[in-house]
């Protein structure tokens, strides 16, 4: 699979990438078999990365309401081992995160070297729900110097070197734009209402966001045109159908993990050594059968 296809390069327009493209699948099954044999590359990939310990990983999701982050979460990374990795949901700021910088409660969750972070919502939502809702400005006691229309530029600019001084130091991110369309989101939000083990999930807010489907479409044309750089590149994955979502994003992920190791660490002559007087030890000792 080509993933160069899935990045928005600046310049490009996010209109032009199509919700409901296969992705090169002939159907839900062929794209079903590519997970399972993703999934196990990818368990391999994240034990390598423990073994390691030299590079830590951010995925994050961004999308619509009813594109399917929870589901694309719960799916593609079900190999992994959860001693590993940590999942954190990004709601509204809470009255303690309200008065530090937006990216505190980040950093407070970003994942070690040799750690899998994944981020439901992330960081984001403050260059693209904070710009579809400038009211929420009011309650972040930004100083008045801060505000005005230079204030996205500024954001862009500071989640930049964020990510740049991140992957300097062995973080590296992933960062997929799940891409439903306005028609499938109509669909799945009535699949909401009907369906009891989803029904708990719908709220009003649901549409009335969805009558800002324009504002929320720029909102994030822009920031995927001004944050999406050589060293933490957008994924703009087709999402109408959820199959295809899964698959492409799994394959990404594993090509990711795949780029840190391709082996298990050598040991150092001394770690040699050690096992090899361990070994003589425990053969050593008596056993029942003796």
């Amino acid at each position: 699979m080509d993933h160069d296809c899935f990045i928005f390069r600046p310049g490009a327009d996010l209109a032009g990438f199509d919700p409901r493209a296969t992705a090169g699948f002939a159907d839900e099954d062929a794209a079903q078999a590519s997970m399972r044999e993703t999934a196990e590359r990818i368990a391999r990939g994240q034990d390598l990365l423990m073994a390691h310990s030299t590079y830590g990983l951010v995925i994050l999701f961004q999308a619509m309401d009813g594109a399917g982050k929870d589901a694309t979460i719960k799916h593609v990374m079900s190999s992994l081992d959860p001693q590993g990795v940590e999942v954190k949901l990004f709601k509204a700021p809470t009255e303690k995160e309200l008065p530090h910088d937006y990216l505190w409660r980040t950093a407070l969750t970003l994942p070690a070297r040799g750690q899998i972070g994944l981020f439901n919502r992330s960081y984001y939502e403050q260059v693209v729900a904070d710009r579809v809702h400038p009211e929420q400005l009011e309650d972040q006691q930004l100083p008045p110097e801060v505000l005005g229309d230079g204030l996205w530029a500024q954001r862009f600019r500071q989640i930049n070197h964020f990510e740049q001084y991140l992957v300097e130091n062995g973080i590296h991110v992933l960062k997929f734009f799940l891409n439903l369309s306005r028609d499938e989101q109509r669909s799945r939000l009535l699949e909401r209402m009907d369906r009891p083990d989803k029904r708990w999930k719908f709220e009003r807010r649901d549409l009335e966001e969805r009558q800002r489907w324009d504002d929320w479409m720029a909102a994030y044309a822009a920031a995927l045109e001004h944050t999406s750089t050589e060293v933490a590149p957008w994924y703009v994955i087709p999402a109408d159908q959820r199959w295809v979502a899964r698959a492409v994003v799994a394959s990404i992920v594993e090509a990711k993990l795949r780029a840190f190791h391709d082996d298990y660490p050598r040991l150092s002559a001394e770690q040699e050594r050690e096992i090899q007087e361990c070994r003589a030890e425990l053969e050593r000792e008596p056993t029942a059968r003796a």
